[in-house]
């Protein structure tokens, strides 16, 4: 693949190098040295990314997620490749998880890799004083999904010098208890389609919020898993089954369809190998009230509800990063055994990632409404090409060039400030003289 990959790239001759560069075992002392300079490199972007962006790092957003190993166990005591809850519906399979924080814009300041059996409960208090470590102390604002703090952390948030401001998720069970306050707050406008209420709570503000738009778009999840389940209840009612069949198939219809399921109440009758289902219409008015509302809960208790709002939504951008190295960047397959060499290839995707996105923002200043993979598809046009002009005195002249772009590809690379290389020297190759055999 590796070899593949470099015959089809014009490495070779723009870097004036051999096959030799494309080494399988060059390529993985590269990967045995890289990640002793991570943190570096990332000191680096950051400091280019001010430069070209004017980017400010006070707002960051923190989330999770795992890759993982079609690989058999056991491994190492200290192997970081653990069963655990896969964000990837895979609990068959070893994983890592891998914690990331990338600014509103998407530009990543750090990651780690953690086993893959860590509770995200317990990730943030060590990635806390990591970037204060690295990038100093600060006034920064922390959003995370729910989940991921611990009250003790959030407690610790609070007392740090100068404070550490979060803006977090809020489990929907905090709501029920704290409705009845709820109710007596009125309604505010924070922008077109949002409305939240205020309620100042030791020393914190809890945000309880109202998109329209998410509730159209929550609503019409629901409505579809609902209608598919109930479909296949009605299916699996007028099927012959064992009970140990009836049991696998209700079972995997809970796993496809869980939001549904928890809206139904299904019996199983042992007796006559039926079951029955009917709708919690309780639950369902309950789960109605509740779509498109979000519990928010920050200790910045003088903040605009708009702009707070705005923060949480810019989750998103996380989910997004993951995406992109999920789909895109193609962080899977990880053929790799060593640990180190599959902390470097993470790296190298994530080096990958911070590419793609610094496409993106020169992009979005520059040609508004290309993606990163669009712009590098009609990069792909430009070629190398050997034309080999032979002589009369039985030599080559090899000359290498890259094609042309086409005009709308030239305004591109004027609009981004990008050049094509300067076209290569031409070569001159002498002819092999023929031996002569002796007699």
């Amino acid at each position: 693949m590796h070899r593949h990959w470099f015959e089809r790239s014009a490495l070779r001759d723009l870097l004036g190098a051999d096959d030799g560069l494309a080494d399988i075992h060059k390529l993985y002392a590269c990967h045995d040295r890289l990640v002793e300079h991570k943190a570096a490199v990332f000191d680096h972007l950051v400091q280019r990314w001010r430069d070209l962006f004017n980017v400010e790092f006070d707002v960051l957003l923190y989330d999770l997620t795992s890759t993982y190993f079609e690989a058999n166990p056991p491994f190492a005591e200290a192997d970081k490749r653990r069963f655990g809850y896969s964000r990837d519906k895979r609990p068959d399979c070893v994983q890592v998880v891998i914690a990331l924080v990338v600014t509103p814009e998407g530009l990543p300041l750090a990651y780690e890799v953690l086993p893959g059996n860590t509770a995200d409960s317990t990730t943030l208090r060590d990635f806390l004083a990591r970037i204060e470590h690295q990038y100093g102390k600060a006034r920064r604002v922390w959003v995370m999904d729910r989940g991921i703090p611990t009250e003790a952390t959030l407690e610790q948030m609070r007392h740090s010098d100068p404070p550490v401001h979060y803006l977090v998720g809020t489990p929907k069970g905090r709501l029920s208890k704290l409705e009845k306050d709820l109710l007596r707050k009125p309604w505010q406008d924070a922008r077109p389609g949002v409305q939240v209420k205020l309620l100042p709570q030791d020393g914190e503000m809890y945000v309880f919020a109202h998109s329209a738009d998410r509730v159209a778009k929550e609503r019409a999840m629901r409505k579809r898993q609902l209608k598919r389940l109930w479909a296949r209840l009605k299916q699996l009612a007028g099927m012959t089954l064992t009970h140990k069949e009836l049991l696998m198939k209700l079972g995997a219809a809970r796993s496809q369809y869980p939001s549904g399921w928890r809206l139904v109440d299904v019996q199983v009758h042992d007796q006559n190998l039926t079951f029955t289902y009917r709708l919690k219409r309780d639950k369902l008015r309950q789960v109605r009230r509740r779509e498109g509302r979000y519990l928010l809960r920050t200790n910045l208790t003088g903040s605009d509800p708009a702009e707070l709002w705005r923060y949480y939504i810019q989750l998103t951008q996380v989910e997004e990063a993951f995406k992109n190295l999920k789909g895109d960047l193609a962080i899977r397959p990880i053929y790799h055994q060593k640990e180190a060499r599959i902390e470097a290839h993470i790296f190298i995707a994530f080096l990958a990632y911070c590419l793609h996105v610094t496409l993106a923002r020169q992009l979005r200043a520059h040609a508004p409404g290309l993606t990163p993979r669009s712009v590098l598809e009609k990069f792909a046009a430009v070629q190398m090409i050997d034309v080999e002009i032979p002589t009369t005195d039985g030599r080559t002249i090899t000359l290498t060039r890259h094609t042309e772009p086409e005009p709308e590809l030239k305004l591109l690379l004027e609009r981004l400030r990008l050049e094509l290389p300067a076209q290569p020297p031409p070569k001159i190759t002498t002819a092999q003289a023929e031996t002569a055999t002796p007699m």
